[in-house]
């Protein structure tokens, strides 16, 4: 039987802590079981920072075929990658490029069957967007490379992954007063609808069930505390019901992520950014994974930021990374045709 296609894992920001944590990785492929992947990125950085960090880290120059073979003795760069400066915590806008770069090459990789997971180290929002990058994250960006590269419009949503809970942000990366507009029936539906068929599609769970919580207080108190969860929230799960879905609610959002509440649901849409993050962060902070759903490809990021303080410091730990890695890899593999 042949070996799968190894993980692709994107340069990031070069003045944080991906370098670091891949290094670190790949430092732990042994002691972690840490599947191979390819660093879609400059080689010599790896080296001059493994230099900088005091560790032992031989990196070569590879094709994606031969990456897994050569995981055990030496950190496998793809070829033709742009230099970057990559100082630590010092971000060069010259550098930039190689970041959008190195993403779309990672999601070529996954397209053409050469890499079998997507993994994205941190980038900088502020730095992408200093050059003209339009996207507020990774997340929508993969979703116009689904469609450029892939042709297939994509869906993309986001999850964050822990060994005790999943969430998804029905709204992300806004205002928390624009919330209430953003917020419809279609969109819980569609988002629930993404979360149910990945969950059983990559994921294994042959019948999801979904936690929907509200978007008030107490779940808008029947009409006392807000009208959006009698109005929005309940018909979406109706919806979602009659599709044949597992979906409950709206529930209090206060009361969902207790240890008995999450025996009941396999993944929990909130309305809000922090309504999800809040407790994903407080009972997985160093495990959590931050997951792309509803794409042609599998995603997956550690759940932090470029940490450019740490950068080259020899502090950042590689755990999110990690374990970001191996449910890219267990993901894949239940993808996989039999």
């Amino acid at each position: 039987m042949s070996r799968p296609a190894p993980l692709a894992l994107t340069l990031g920001e070069p003045a944080g802590i991906g370098p670091d944590i891949a290094i670190a990785a790949w430092l732990a492929r042994k002691a972690e079981d840490v599947p191979p992947f390819l660093f879609v990125g400059d080689a010599e950085l790896l080296t001059r920072r493994a230099r900088m960090l005091g560790a032992e880290v031989r990196t070569t120059v590879s094709r994606a075929e031969d990456a897994v073979a050569a995981f055990a003795d030496a950190l496998p760069c793809i070829g033709d990658a742009p230099a970057v400066a990559g100082t630590p915590g010092a971000i060069v806008a010259s550098d930039t490029p190689a970041v959008i770069a190195s993403i779309r090459a990672a999601v070529a990789l996954a397209r053409d069957g050469a890499a079998s997971a997507v993994v994205t180290n941190p980038v900088q929002k502020k730095a992408l967007n200093a050059i003209g990058f339009v996207h507020p994250g990774h997340t929508e960006f993969l979703g116009e490379l689904s469609a450029e590269l892939f042709g297939k419009p994509a869906t993309p949503v986001m999850m964050l992954a822990g060994p005790d809970l999943r969430v998804v942000p029905v709204t992300v990366h806004i205002p928390i007063a624009d919330v209430p507009r953003a917020l419809t029936t279609g969109k819980i539906v569609e988002t629930g609808r993404v979360v149910a068929d990945e969950l059983a599609r990559r994921f294994a769970i042959e019948k999801p069930r979904l936690a929907i919580a509200g978007l008030n207080p107490h779940a808008g108190e029947e009409g006392m505390l807000g009208k959006e969860d009698e109005a929005v929230v309940r018909p979406a799960v109706d919806a979602l019901k009659s599709t044949g879905i597992d979906a409950t609610g709206p529930l209090s959002a206060d009361t969902m992520f207790h240890p008995e509440a999450r025996r009941a649901y396999d993944a929990a849409l909130c309305m809000y950014h922090d309504q999800a993050l809040i407790p994903i962060k407080t009972l997985a902070f160093d495990e959590a994974v931050n997951v792309t759903l509803g794409l042609p490809f599998v995603r997956t990021s550690p759940d932090h930021g470029t940490a450019l303080a740490l950068a080259g410091t020899g502090k950042a730990r590689a755990t999110s990374l990690i374990a970001a890695l191996k449910l890219a890899r267990e993901m894949a593999d239940h993808e996989a045709p039999a």
